[in-house]
């Protein structure tokens, strides 16, 4: 099948279902799921459909289409462990103090967190502060508000109030999608809300983002490409992402 015919399938299922899945459309068509994603983007540029994470939607689709905890934690599951194992790089020293945003690409590197050193971990996710509790080594602070059954990531002016109130030494920052012009952004508001006073509660923000996040945007924006210190991400980080990034002064590291 031709590039042109593949598309035009693409096409014709999203119109049909409403939604598709990069695993899905690989398995279909007997392609990887890199040219999948480079399809999307091409029928995004369309205006034929919306990329979201893990696949793309039909334009028609008025709400944001925001998957699940655990479905975002099956894609691209062994990039994420390798990002994870990458990001302990840039915890701060003993005594030092982290922020972990909600996320499964974070809730990895929790599970990572070396119990020889001290760290003061504040975290706004209950499957985080659940890994995190009794760990030797770690103080942790869990800040509270109204918990979302999708992310299970408490949210609210409480929450947003919180961490405005901190200065640490590092964020950890999930997103759901990077632009190197439009920054960073996500699906819900109030998650939004919550990401943007963390990352301007740290030092230094690093964000953790699997290469199928880089180059789209979603819903709400909650920071700027500026704001970002460092971009732990794997190698399939599109080329004109990875200099975009560097130009804007983002220290890229490829797990």
């Amino acid at each position: 099948m031709y590039a042109e015919e593949r598309h035009q399938a693409v096409a014709g299922l999203v119109a049909r279902h409403g939604r598709v899945t990069v695993a899905d459309l690989a398995a279909s068509f007997g392609v990887t799921t890199e040219t999948v994603r480079r399809d999307l983007a091409v029928l995004e540029r369309a205006g034929l459909l919306r990329r979201v994470h893990g696949g793309a939607v039909s334009t028609s689709v008025v709400a944001a289409v925001e998957p699940g905890l655990g479905d975002r934690d099956s894609t691209a599951a062994a990039q994420k462990d390798l990002i994870a194992k990458a990001a302990l790089a840039f915890l701060p020293p003993a005594g030092g103090s982290v922020l972990l945003d909600a996320g499964t690409t974070t809730g990895r590197l929790a599970l990572l967190l070396p119990s020889d050193r001290q760290l003061v971990v504040v975290t706004h996710a209950v499957p985080i502060a659940a890994r995190l509790a009794g760990v030797a080594g770690i103080t942790l602070h869990v800040v509270g508000g109204q918990v979302r059954g999708t992310t299970l990531a408490a949210v609210g002016p409480d929450t947003v109030r919180a961490f405005g109130e901190l200065r640490a030494d590092v964020a950890f920052v999930g997103t759901n999608a990077f632009s190197p012009a439009r920054g960073l952004s996500t699906p819900n508001s109030d998650e939004a809300a919550v990401k943007r006073a963390l990352v301007g509660a740290a030092r230094r923000v690093v964000v953790l983002a699997d290469s199928a996040k880089l180059g789209r945007d979603d819903l709400v924006r909650f920071a700027e490409t500026a704001s970002v210190d460092v971009l732990v991400t794997d190698d399939g980080i599109a080329d004109r992402d990875a200099r975009a990034l560097r130009k804007a002064d983002v220290e890229v590291v490829i797990a």
